[in-house]
C-alpha cells in the first residue's frame, strides 16, 4: 500500500499535526512519527491511513481517486475574467490616518475618469467573455462620481446574464440619487467601521458632526438595504488596539454578524505614518485575544458573530475549493479572473499592486485601457504565484491551505525571493493556521459552538478532526 507523503508540525500535549498534499490531516503522537520515518508502520496505522484517505493500495482504489479529487479541488485554475475593481476617482472627502490608497483631496483635479476613459472602460467590459460579472467600485470615494457608477452598472446589466456590484464608500455624504442607486438588490455597500465610535472618529471622521453623519447614514443603510447587503471592516493599529469586547459589541449593536479584523495595511499614506512594521507579534497576541473574546460572546449571544478571515481559513482547511478571497489562492494567478482599473485607466493585478505603485515603490501595472494587457509583464509576475515550487513551502504542513503574496513581498522587501519563512505573509499565516488547528482540536464546548457557526453547520463533530489512537 502506498502512503502519500506527510508533513508534520508540533501541536499541544505532545501531539503532532500531519497533513498530505491534498489537505487531508490528522493528529498523532511522536511514536507514530517514529514508525512513519523508520518505515515501521503497523497494520493498524495502515488501516487508519487508508480509511482517512492518506493511502491507497492500487490506482483503482477509491482512496486514490478521492485523494486526486481533493488535490484538484485545492488548485486555483485559470478562469475567465469576471471580477473587476474600478476606481472612477481617487478623490476622497475624508483624510483617514491609515489611508492605504494615497487618496487625493476632494477638490483635486486630474484624478477622475474623463468621458473617453469611461467609454474605454465600457468597451473593455464589452470584450469580456464571461456571462457573469462582479464589479467593485473603489476610490477615493466612488460616490463622488455617481454618474460613472450608473453608466457602468447600466451597461453590465445589459451585457451580462448576471451581475453584482459593490460600492466601497465611507458613507459620509450620500445624496438622494446615491441612495436610489444603492437601493437596487444587485448592489451592496462596503464601508469601514473601526469597532468603536471613539476610534472611528479619531482615525477617520475627526469631527463630531461628521461622525454623526456617518452613523446616521450607516443606520439608514442597514434599515433600507438590510444586513445581508452591508458590510463594515475595522482597521486596527496593533500597537494601540481597542478592547476586543468593545469592537464585538460595537458590531453587534450595528446589527452586523461578520467582522473582518485587519491590521493597518503597509501601503499608501499608512506606510509613511505608521512605519514598516506595526509589530506582528503584537498583532498576533491581539488577534488571539479577540477570537477568545468572540468565542465567549458567541456562547450566549442570540446572534453569534464570525471573524471573516478565520472562518475563511477554517473552510479552506476542511473543505477546499474556497478561492473567492484572493489572499490564499494557490496558484494566485495575476490577470486571470481578477483585474483592477485605476482612475487613469491603468491596469493592476491586485488592489495592493495599485497602492504600492502609487507611492513609487515599484511599478506593478500590467497595461492600460488604450493598449490592453501587457502579456509579457503579466507572464513575468505569474512566475512567482505558486507554492508548489517554492523551496521553503515544499515541506510546510500548511501548504495545501496557503498561498503566496508576491505583491506584499515586493512592497515590503523589494523582491520575492527572500526565504519564505522570514516574510510577514508566512509568519502571519503560520500563526493563523496554528491557531485554527488549535481551535479545531479543542475540547471546549464554547469553541465548538463558534466553529459550527463559522462553518455554517448544525453542530461541531469530532469526525471533523481525525486522531490516530
Amino acid at each position: 500500500m502506498t502512503v502519500w507523503p506527510l508533513q508534520f508540525r508540533n501541536m499541544a500535549d505532545d501531539q503532532l499535526l500531519f497533513t498530505d498534499d491534498a489537505g487531508g490531516f490528522f493528529s498523532a503522537n511522536n511514536t507514530f512519527l517514529d514508525r512513519y520515518i523508520s518505515d515501521g508502520l503497523t497494520s493498524a496505522d495502515m488501516e487508519f491511513l487508508h480509511e482517512h484517505g492518506h493511502a491507497a493500495s492500487t490506482p483503482d482504489d477509491p482512496s486514490f481517486s478521492g485523494f486526486a479529487a481533493r488535490w484538484t479541488r485545492r488548485i486555483n485554475p485559470h478562469a475567465l475574467l469576471s471580477y473587476i475593481i474600478l476606481v472612477p476617482t481617487l478623490r476622497c472627502n475624508l483624510m483617514c490616518d491609515y489611508c492605504q490608497v494615497s487618496r487625493a483631496a476632494e477638490t483635486a483635479k486630474g484624478f477622475d475618469w474623463d468621458e473617453d476613459q469611461l467609454r474605454q472602460v465600457l468597451d473593455f467590459l464589452n470584450g469580456l467573455e464571461t456571462t457573469s460579472i462582479k464589479v467593485e467600485f473603489q476610490g477615493g470615494e466612488p460616490l463622488l462620481r455617481l454618474d460613472h457608477l450608473e453608466a457602468v452598472r447600466s451597461f453590465c446589466r445589459t451585457k451580462f446574464a448576471t451581475s453584482e456590484f459593490v460600492v466601497c464608500t465611507n458613507l459620509q455624504r450620500v445624496s438622494d440619487a446615491a441612495w436610489t442607486f444603492l437601493s437596487d438588490d444587485d448592489t451592496h455597500v462596503s464601508t469601514s467601521f473601526d469597532g468603536t465610535s471613539e476610534l472611528h472618529r479619531q482615525q477617520r471622521t475627526k469631527d463630531e458632526a461628521l461622525h454623526n453623519l456617518f452613523s446616521a447614514n450607516f443606520e439608514r443603510a442597514m434599515r433600507t438595504l438590510g444586513a445581508d447587503r452591508v458590510s463594515a471592516l475595522p482597521t486596527i493599529d496593533p500597537m494601540d488596539p481597542p478592547n476586543p469586547r468593545d469592537v464585538i459589541d460595537g458590531f453587534a449593536e450595528l446589527g452586523l454578524t461578520s467582522i473582518y479584523l485587519r491590521r493597518i495595511n503597509y501601503q499608501g499614506f499608512a506606510r509613511k505614518k505608521f512605519g514598516f512594521d506595526r509589530s506582528l507579534a503584537a498583532w498576533q497576541t491581539y488577534y488571539r485575544r479577540f477570537i477568545e473574546e468572540l468565542i465567549s460572546f458567541n456562547l450566549i449571544a442570540e446572534k453569534p458573530l464570525e471573524e471573516f478571515y478565520l472562518s475563511h481559513i477554517l473552510r479552506r482547511i476542511l473543505q477546499g475549493g474556497h478561492d473567492g478571497h484572493v489572499d490564499l489562492r494557490n496558484p494566485n494567478w495575476f490577470g486571470s479572473d481578477y483585474l483592477v482599473i485605476d482612475f487613469d485607466g491603468t491596469f493592476y493585478p491586485t488592489d495592493e499592486a495599485r497602492m504600492v505603485s502609487r507611492i513609487g515603490r515599484i511599478d506593478l501595472s500590467i497595461g492600460n485601457l488604450s493598449k490592453g494587457l501587457d502579456r509579457i509583464k503579466l507572464e513575468a509576475l505569474n512566475q512567482g504565484v505558486s507554492n508548489f515550487d517554492d523551496p521553503d513551502c515544499v515541506h510546510c504542513t500548511y501548504r495545501p491551505y496557503c498561498g503566496l503574496d508576491p505583491v506584499d513581498d515586493l512592497a515590503r522587501y523589494g523582491r520575492i525571493d527572500i526565504p519564505r519563512h522570514v516574510t510577514d505573509h508566512c509568519q502571519t499565516h503560520l500563526g493563523l493556521f496554528d491557531f485554527a488547528f488549535e481551535l479545531l482540536y479543542s475540547e471546549d464546548p464554547a469553541v465548538h459552538r463558534s466553529i459550527a457557526v463559522w462553518l455554517d453547520i448544525p453542530r461541531y463533530s469530532r469526525h471533523l478532526v481525525p486522531n490516530l489512537p
